[in-house]
């Protein structure tokens, strides 16, 4: 991402004129988000309920493009970008994974299949993209892999146990989280982290003014979540490898401190 890019505020009114001007046909679609984020916000003020609506809304159309995915092709790639990074970061079949925001199993899939039987754990807040998630694992005959795949309502991670999981990882979740989310994360998952394991996400970053877009699309300067992460005691590191990849988003790494 380009240091022009990273300063953008997206939420100005200027920007938005400007990128009216610039991409027309994306007016239209953006009033019909604006109109159902503002009934969405009125109905569903806690974050969660109005994501889960979010989610509900867009998965009925396509669940490929609920998680983000523009194509079938493009799910593929995102999907295999992950697994890749993390297969050059030592995953290893026996390792026991939670994946937060497993949405349809863009990735998951590939974690499944390369992970030992039962070593899987997806988590959402979307029933609706859950059951997308069922028709991928069907679709990649991958049910003898006995993947968990739950509902959750926050981040607590209060269902799971002590000292579990050798890998958490959430991508393009805190990118749609306001910071008291990303916080109630960050101050429970020491506790689930296996000796030795670490929690990578990505986000959406800025070096201007943080802020959102609608309450979809929120942009965090790396040492706010840094910083947040070490209040909980967790050590934490921006991950320049993850850069290069064509993901528009950037990772932070957290674990406990050895």
């Amino acid at each position: 991402m380009s240091p022009k890019n990273m300063l953008r505020n997206r939420a100005t009114l200027t920007h938005k004129v400007r990128y009216a001007v610039q991409h027309p046909e994306r007016i239209a679609p953006y009033l019909k988000r604006t109109a159902r984020d503002g009934w969405l916000r009125l109905k569903h003020p806690d974050h969660v309920a109005y994501y889960r609506a979010v989610m509900a809304s867009d998965t009925s159309r396509n669940p490929e493009a609920a998680v983000g995915s523009r194509s079938h092709d493009r799910w593929l790639a995102l999907g295999e970008m992950q697994f890749s990074y993390l297969k050059e970061h030592g995953i290893a079949p026996e390792h026991r994974m939670l994946d937060i925001g497993c949405g349809n199993l863009r990735a998951g899939w590939r974690f499944i299949q390369y992970l030992d039987t039962g070593n899987y754990y997806g988590i959402d807040i979307s029933p609706d993209i859950l059951v997308a998630a069922k028709r991928t694992l069907t679709r990649y005959e991958l049910q003898d892999k006995l993947p968990h795949l739950t509902i959750t309502q926050d981040l607590t991670f209060d269902f799971l146990p002590d000292r579990h999981f050798d890998i958490v990882h959430a991508h393009s979740v805190f990118s749609h989280s306001p910071a008291h989310v990303i916080n109630q994360a960050l101050a429970h998952v020491g506790r689930i982290l296996a000796p030795g394991g670490y929690f990578d996400f990505t986000f959406d970053r800025t070096e201007g003014t943080e802020h959102h877009v609608l309450r979809e699309d929120f942009y965090y300067r790396t040492e706010t979540l840094l910083a947040m992460a070490r209040k909980h005691g967790l050590e934490a590191r921006f991950m320049e490898d993850w850069e290069s990849r064509p993901h528009g988003q950037s990772k932070i790494r957290v674990s406990n401190p050895e």
